[in-house]
């Protein structure tokens, strides 16, 4: 790894995603399934479609390999995977899909591709997933998901490690029962396996009331030494008295030696359309601002609507060579 600074983005390839016919068609890893189309209606697995969601999720995984490989074509080495490559993975065991033999040998050669092209792949699960909230059936609904993300990265091949990140939030405070809600919180991590959590990670928050970078040092990784995603947006609305810099670092001296910090980074979409009545928090569609990475060596995941296009454009702005690397 010689890049200083390594740009990545979320999810979906907008080009893929949009490719006519004529070049081969739609390319994604989100393909899914309504509930009432697989579910048939019932509560009894024994009466579920789970070949429909196989083949949902291997054209997926298929889709993966093609998004790995465009990605390197365009010197992209940074890639945070959705989380429907198994649509609807917490209903079942996903060694239960017919297809899962098929499927692990295709997740195995996606891991091996990013293996041997140096790409990074990280996750990020969604809001729902809670391990501080005081209902137990979210947080019990919320380990098994953590758990099937972390599968994923065991079906690739990769070594249970902060390189392959699993990013959350803390998902509240509950009153301002930050104390409180720490505990639980960690009480539910210490119920997760040890492969899952090698790889969660923490970030920040973009409102007052919940989490800044100083909390998360605070109440979590002093406690059980989990890493921390600094998200630049999301300081600017909870600075919590440090500068982005001090934040930024700060977050820098959780990753592990033999990891490379990673962020994430995004701008107002209200700045960038010029329209206040657009929530401040929302992300633009690109990035005009020139990332200040401070010195630092850093793996960032663009979070602009536009995904891969947001960050060429970022790359043209300011002159990256065809290596992805800063003239």
């Amino acid at each position: 790894m010689t890049e200083k600074v390594r740009l990545g983005y979320a999810c979906v390839n907008m080009t893929l995603t949009n490719r006519p016919k004529k070049l081969g068609g739609r390319v994604t890893t989100s393909r899914t399934a309504r509930k009432a189309t697989w579910q048939n209606g019932s509560d009894d697995s024994k009466d579920w479609d789970l070949h429909l969601l196989g083949e949902r999720t291997l054209l997926n995984a298929n889709d993966l390999l093609h998004y790995l490989q465009w990605n390197n074509d365009h010197n992209i080495k940074l890639f945070r995977l959705g989380s429907e490559l198994f649509p609807w993975h917490d209903h079942y065991e996903l060694n239960e899909l017919p297809q899962f033999d098929d499927i692990s040998a295709k997740l195995l050669e996606c891991g091996d591709y990013a293996k041997e092209h140096g790409i990074r792949v990280t996750t990020h699960p969604g809001p729902f997933n809670v391990l501080g909230s005081p209902n137990t059936e979210v947080v019990r609904r919320t380990i098994i998901s953590l758990e099937r993300h972390s599968e994923v990265f065991d079906l690739m091949g990769f070594e249970p490690s902060f390189e392959n990140k699993i990013n959350i939030h803390v998902g509240g405070s509950y009153g301002g029962d930050f104390d409180g809600t720490s505990k639980r919180w960690i009480a539910g991590w210490h119920k997760l396996s040890d492969n899952c959590k090698k790889r969660l990670v923490l970030e920040n928050d973009d409102k007052p009331s919940m989490w800044s970078t100083q909390m998360l040092y605070d109440y979590f990784h002093k406690e059980i030494g989990i890493p921390i995603t600094f998200d630049y947006h999301h300081h600017s609305f909870h600075p919590d008295e440090l500068s982005e810099e001090a934040a930024l670092k700060l977050a820098a001296t959780t990753w592990p030696d033999n990891v490379r910090q990673c962020t994430h980074y995004s701008e107002s979409r209200a700045r960038e359309k010029q329209d206040p009545k657009i929530r401040a928090q929302a992300h633009s569609d690109y990035i005009v601002d020139e990332i200040n990475t401070y010195g630092l060596e850093l793996d960032i995941v663009i979070e602009a609507k536009a995904k891969e296009l947001a960050l060429l454009e970022y790359r043209n702005i300011y002159a990256y060579n065809k290596k992805g690397v800063l003239l």
